[in-house]
């Protein structure tokens, strides 16, 4: 059975930082793009970042470019996000996803999905 677990969500005020990680079990960690996403109320689920499996190739949702980073430790199955800078607008249920040797890394693609985790920036 997949599962993936995000953790280090919480309260920060704007300009603070937070990491946040994600455990995956249940799949050939390394087979799989794999990605960050966030749905603020009210608004669509968007992407944050993501990597690609076959060339470990990232991409940053316009957004976040220069503030966020995301890296993968496929020997610990882990997914991180690492957040500077933050902003109130960055406050959203953060979800971490994953989907099975796919060269895009949209929402749509991704087939497994995480519970989220809450980021909330205070101004």
């Amino acid at each position: 059975q997949v599962q993936l677990v995000e953790s280090g969500g919480g309260v920060v005020q704007a300009g603070g930082s937070l990491r946040l990680s994600c455990a995956a079990s249940g799949l050939s960690f390394s087979l799989y793009s794999v990605g960050w996403f966030r749905q603020a109320p009210g608004k669509e689920r968007e992407v944050v970042g993501s990597i690609r499996w076959s060339d470990r190739r990232t991409y940053y949702g316009d957004s976040v470019k220069g503030r966020f980073t995301i890296s993968r430790d496929n020997a610990k199955n882990t997914l991180y996000l690492q957040m500077n800078s933050l902003k109130p607008e960055d406050t959203a249920v953060y979800y971490c996803a994953a989907g099975f040797r796919v060269t895009s890394t949209g929402v749509g693609d991704m087939r497994y999905w995480g519970k989220g985790t809450l980021v909330t920036v205070s101004s």
